[in-house]
């Protein structure tokens, strides 16, 4: 079979009818890497490959031949970003020289789940390194221990970060899907940028556990893929309750047992969508400009009712916030602190130091954003701006911003450009699906991002599967050299 663009459906359906193997997909999947991420175009989005993924990828296949298929993933490969611990032979180092020798001592929650519904973890994606919390000026897609992630779309265009390989890894189709992170639009900016759905769940639908943190308050992992439906395929397997994330302490009320029901091809007629033209709008460019309105008009054909404009007064007021700066230190040092014996590094102070003993191989950029956390934080969240900022990122962006917006207009959900609104909806922690809307002149995808309230996946998941079917414009990159 043809692996390119296909999706979880058609690849079940091969390995039941004994078109293909999973051992067969993960060496096919092996060879475009090789033809495509380390040597042609040379996009260098995969980190490392797990040694074991033939050995994993021949037990299912023996597992599917006596007892038939796990469910949806049995067999499919996905990448996980960099900050994910795996308990295997795969390192986890967000990107860092400093971490490049660290081992987890145990899956994170979320891959011990992927493992459990039969996907094979077929390696490690690169990242903007430590979530571009490394320093101010560096590139998207930029670490010191893998080097520069290219947008497979167009070379000279930022691949978004920092689920930069996410992101590229499915549009170059090194894998079936993937897991990125997010904090401020670390999922949805490299989808928008790499043609590809991303989906971003509601703080607290998906357990944190085991992944390298930024933020306590803001951090969530979520699924990459090149459809809806594979997206959401991943994040049924993902959302298990884990008591160990306080986050998830309310999810248990609004999860669903299978999301894949909401996938509607009707999902558009009578939802009421509104779209905050004030502010969020102000960078686009008039090609931008053109296929959002495009997808807006695609939406009311297919029986959307749209609210233009439903614009969020408090836009302008959200300012620069310092949450995530004074929750990095203590979340990072609370992660290291639980590494295995013997790991050497178990502070930011330790991270700092080693990148000053090695700056030509680490401080390409510098490292100024992890000095200013560590030497003007404390990291026990006491500080006044901090206290001010947080209370007023959940008025700002969730109370008076978002909820009253959607109250007002009696919306189900909200259209934003590209990205654009990830700094509100992630300091609300709310739930946004992107979706590609198209391309310009020069190649560059160009996606929209439904949003709504916390645990209104469902509602998420019906628009951008009604969107996407309608419109049907996704293409994969043509991996060949160009300018």
């Amino acid at each position: 079979m043809e692996i390119v663009e296909a999706t979880i459906s058609s690849v079940q359906a091969a390995l039941q009818a004994g078109e293909i193997t999973t051992r067969q997909l993960v060496l096919r999947y092996m060879e475009r890497i090789a033809a495509h991420d380390k040597e042609g175009l040379t996009i260098n989005s995969v980190l490392e490959l797990n040694p074991d993924a033939i050995f994993i990828a021949s037990a299912l296949d023996s597992e599917r031949a006596a007892k038939g298929p796990r469910g949806p993933l049995h067999g499919i490969p996905i990448m996980l970003k960099d900050n994910i611990n795996t308990g295997d032979h795969m390192h986890t180092s967000a990107g860092s020289l400093a971490l490049a020798g660290s081992f987890a001592g145990e899956d994170a929650f979320i891959a011990k789940k992927l493992r459990e519904a039969g996907a094979v973890l077929l390696g490690k994606v690169n990242m903007t390194e430590f979530a571009n919390f490394m320093t101010e000026g560096m590139p998207s897609g930029y670490s010191s221990r893998g080097g520069q992630v290219l947008n497979p779309y167009n070379i000279s265009t930022p691949t978004g970060g920092s689920s930069a390989g996410s992101g590229v890894a499915v549009a170059c189709n090194f894998c079936m899907a993937s897991i990125g992170t997010e904090t401020s639009g670390s999922i949805l900016n490299p989808g928008n940028l790499s043609s590809t759905v991303g989906i971003k769940p509601t703080v607290g639908l998906v357990s944190r556990t085991g992944i390298l943190p930024l933020s306590n308050s803001q951090d969530t992992a979520g699924p990459m893929a090149r459809t809806v439906t594979d997206a959401v395929h991943v994040l049924n397997a993902i959302t298990a309750y884990d008591e160990a994330d306080a986050a998830m302490g309310t999810s248990i009320w609004h999860k669903q047992n299978d999301y894949t029901a909401f996938l509607e091809l009707d999902g558009l007629r009578g939802a009421r969508i509104g779209i905050p033209r004030d502010y969020f709008f102000e960078e686009l460019t008039e090609e931008q400009l053109t296929i959002f309105n495009q997808a807006v008009e695609l939406m009311r054909k297919h029986g959307a009712i749209i609210v233009d404009p439903a614009d969020i007064r408090t836009a302008r007021q959200i300012v620069y916030s310092s949450v995530v700066l004074n929750e990095f230190k203590s979340s990072l040092n609370a992660y290291l602190s639980k590494l295995p014996p013997g790991s050497p590094i178990r502070t930011l102070k330790q991270i700092i130091a080693f990148n000053n003993e090695h700056p030509i191989e680490t401080l390409k950029y510098g490292q100024s954003t992890l000095l200013k956390a560590e030497t003007t934080t404390s990291g026990t969240y006491t500080e006044i701006p901090y206290l001010k900022d947080r209370a007023a990122d959940l008025r700002l962006c969730k109370d008076e911003g978002l909820d009253a917006t959607m109250q007002e207009h009696q919306l189900d959900a909200l259209l934003f450009p590209a990205d654009f609104g990830a700094r509100i909806t992630s300091r609300a922690g709310y739930p946004s699906i992107v979706v590609p809307a198209g391309y310009t002149a020069k190649g560059v995808p160009f996606g929209v991002t439904f949003a709504a309230r916390a645990y209104e996946e469902p509602t998420l998941i019906k628009l951008a599967y009604a969107y996407e079917q309608a419109s049907l414009v996704r293409l994969p990159p043509s991996l060949k050299s160009f300018i």
